[in-house]
């Protein structure tokens, strides 16, 4: 089971639907990704919160830009069956630098232009344009 998948898929789907919101099941990993959407401006906001049940859920606030999506695509690179590491000079550009890319390193995750700029190379999680 890919649970990162499945959360990139939650997002992508509802943003091209036009929901304003989404919920998904929270992880540590989830909360790392959604930080990072949002410190790049591709989502909102986001809370984790507990659900009538007790399990915490991630409520993420979508971005819309003149009613078109911030996030135009979302993808999964590196998947449980095939794994996908990137030396710091081999990670791959996301349209010209247009998009970013998240990693998962020795420093924790961190964005493409950050592990470029610290030198560090590590498994490339996602793709978001």
């Amino acid at each position: 089971m890919d649970t990162i998948g499945d959360f990139l898929t939650i997002i992508r789907n509802a943003s091209s639907v036009g929901n304003e919101k989404c919920v998904c099941p929270s992880s540590k990993l989830r909360l790392e990704i959604a930080q990072i959407l949002k410190s790049v401006g591709y989502i909102r906001n986001f809370v984790e919160a507990q659900n009538e049940r007790g399990f915490k859920e991630i409520s993420i606030s979508l971005k819309y830009v003149k009613g078109q999506p911030a996030i135009q695509g979302i993808k999964r690179v590196s998947k449980p069956g095939c794994r996908l590491y990137y030396a710091y000079t081999e990670i791959p550009r996301v349209l010209g630098g247009l998009g970013i890319s998240i990693l998962t390193t020795s420093k924790g995750l961190i964005k493409d232009a950050d592990a470029r700029r610290q030198k560090i190379g590590g498994e490339l999680i996602c793709q978001v344009w």
